[in-house]
């Protein structure tokens, strides 16, 4: 059926473009190669058997001696997660890696986060560092750093990344561009011959005391920091370069949130990522360029946050589950009675509706984001049925151009649309909210149903509420988030409003 002449005065570019928003989705099921469903499948299972033999018989130690040793680090446990595959396992296959679709990774991190929500962050914060790297298309350092990870793999040694954002005076204002010149950023690039220096603290890097290769967000002049932000590889035995505090944690004690300390740490100019002489070419200012950045940074990262929540929502439900039918009440078992019933349906749905939401970001991604030319049908299947070596052969040859790179940048940053990024953005920092939101929902109905049993170390639930509230504040706390959705998606509606505005502070 066509639309009819009669009904095509109610189509406006505004409709289209809110239709569009909303439905990344449903959009898929024609543009995505169909065999990425397969994918899903396959590396839910990975995560499932790993879950049952690693995470579960863990857990209690892990959680106690990070409460006991100010100084434990979980060498055991990542060691086991590289063992098996898992730090390469969503590299491009044209980089080495196991060539899993990025649109399968939050399937993969919810069953992981089922079992411990630490232990899947010491897995999930690594492809954050990976993704940080790959948001500037700088193709050859991409090549060499997926090829080291991949390398080291296969010889049992690990070569995890991490990212190094935030700063002890500075939370938000390193996260919006609309801050960043206001802030209290205190990580300073100065450029010396042959690279940069950098002086500075990063507080609150997840997996900081683990990983061998950390992607700095540094300012050549903090004063306009937005026009100004140097991304930098820095390597654990770098001159300059040391590991400070662990931060004193109440949930996701696993994970260690670390202290890195930069005393004129020198980077080479080949471990620079992207700095302002890197994309003098683009039509784009660089303060456009870093918001971009940003956009695709947050837009995956706080997805992957949002179906953290989820998995949470789902442990505090499988809790209470078990707990009903096991526990009688005036001489009748709970799961029979309806008050019960009612309350089990509730945490399910808030389960199902934010797993669902994650869905949407995951789609606006792939079709919008950072990852949009792996989803294209004829690249991808190019990739997935040529031999690897022939792959990995070509793939280097053309990183190692730096044309390559040139062309990348242009692409990504002078031709997505400002809508797909508003789209990419906005749908991260709304599954973030809703995610992490029903996360800490399930965990209070739970509590509700259980009683003082719920709150007993042996019924699982006290940690999970614990690891739990920690979702709705790394990442952008809900209210900054909550601010990115109204920039992302209402702001177009009235143009004269302001946010992340100074006036508003």
């Amino acid at each position: 059926m066509r639309l009819s002449n009669k009904n095509k005065k109610y189509v406006s570019e505004d409709f289209l473009l809110e239709f569009e928003d909303i439905t990344s989705s449903f959009r898929a099921t024609k543009s995505q190669p169909a065999t990425i469903v397969k994918e899903a499948r396959e590396v839910v299972c990975i995560a499932r058997k790993f879950k049952d033999e690693i995470i579960r018989p863990s857990v209690e130690m892990i959680d106690k001696a990070a409460s006991e040793d100010p100084e434990f680090l979980p060498w055991d446990f990542v060691k086991k997660a590289n063992e098996w595959g898992l730090y390469t396992l969503f590299i491009p296959m044209p980089f080495g890696g196991g060539g899993y679709n990025f649109s399968c990774v939050n399937f993969f991190l919810e069953e992981l986060g089922t079992g411990c929500l630490a232990m899947a962050n010491l897995v999930g914060v690594h492809y954050l560092g990976y993704t940080m790297l790959t948001s500037s298309w700088n193709l050859k350092l991409i090549n060499q750093i997926s090829r080291e990870i991949v390398e080291n793999e296969q010889k049992g040694k690990l070569c995890l990344m991490s990212v190094a954002m935030t700063e002890p005076d500075a939370g938000t204002d390193a996260q919006n561009i609309e801050l960043m010149n206001n802030g209290n950023l205190g990580c300073i690039a100065k450029k010396v011959p042959g690279g940069y220096s950098i002086t500075g603290t990063k507080i609150f890097v997840s997996n900081g005391h683990l990983s061998q290769w950390h992607v700095v967000h540094a300012y050549t002049n903090p004063e306009k920091a937005s026009e100004n932000t140097v991304m930098l590889l820095v390597k654990n035995d770098s001159k300059g370069f040391s590991l400070g505090k662990k931060e004193k944690k109440m949930g996701q004690k696993g994970c260690p949130a670390s202290e890195l300390v930069f005393s004129d740490c020198y980077v080479p100019d080949e471990l620079v990522c992207i700095d302002n002489t890197q994309i003098a070419s683009l039509k784009k200012r660089p303060s456009e360029v870093n918001e971009q950045i940003f956009a695709y940074i947050w837009g995956a990262s706080r997805a992957s946050v949002g179906i953290f929540g989820v998995a949470a929502a789902r442990s505090a439900y499988e809790e209470a589950l078990k707990f009903s039918i096991d526990t009688s009440f005036k001489e009748k078992l709970l799961i029979h009675q309806e008050w019960c019933q009612s309350l089990l349906a509730q945490m399910f749905i808030n389960t199902s509706v934010a797993r669902a939401a994650c869905f949407e970001a995951t789609q606006a991604n792939a079709q919008h984001g950072l990852w949009k030319i792996l989803n294209f049908k004829t690249f991808y299947y190019i990739m997935r049925y040529t031999p690897k070596k022939i792959v990995e052969k070509i793939c280097t040859w053309i990183c190692e151009k730096t044309i390559s790179t040139k062309l990348c940048r242009k692409i990504t940053f002078d031709y997505h649309k400002d809508y797909e990024v508003d789209r990419v953005d906005g749908w991260g920092s709304m599954v973030k909210v809703a995610g992490t939101d029903a996360g800490m929902k399930n965990c209070q109905l739970a509590l509700e149903l259980m009683g003082s049993v719920g709150v007993r170390k042996d019924r699982g639930l006290e940690k999970i509420v614990r690891d739990t509230r920690l979702l709705q504040i790394y990442e952008g706390t809900n209210e900054i988030n909550r601010l990115n959705i109204f920039k992302r998606f209402l702001q177009r509606h009235c143009p004269e409003t302001e946010t992340f505005s100074m006036k508003n502070l």
